[in-house]
């Protein structure tokens, strides 16, 4: 990992809170599971998270935007894939600090 400067400078700042937002909308973190599993098409996807085509797509376009996804013609169809699985290592520090955030509240509530 590249060494990052500290103080961060305002740009930095400034990229690194827009890929948070992007990540911060839970139509994109579905998406972004679902794709975890393989590529799949706007239909498909929409489908799976039982939202309509317009909805996935305008998710799907902001997370491409991001660098986050890629996309493939085939035809008049385009497949979606992850374009970066690092997103993977952020969403897996989030879920294991919910998880200990969860424990130890269950563990006072039960004390």
């Amino acid at each position: 990992m590249p060494d990052v400067p500290h103080p961060l400078p305002e740009p930095l700042v400034e990229l690194i809170a827009h890929q948070f937002r992007v990540l911060g909308e839970p139509t994109r973190i579905r998406l972004l599971e679902r794709l975890r599993d393989g590529p799949a098409g706007v239909g498909e996807l929409a489908t799976a998270l039982g939202t309509s085509q317009q909805n996935v797509s305008k998710h799907l376009g902001v997370l491409y935007q991001a660098g986050l996804l890629t996309r493939d013609k085939h035809g008049t169809a385009v497949h979606y894939a992850i374009g970066d699985d690092t997103v993977f290592q952020l969403c897996d520090l989030v879920c294991g600090r919910l998880r200990e955030q969860h424990t130890e509240l269950a563990a006072a509530l039960r004390a």
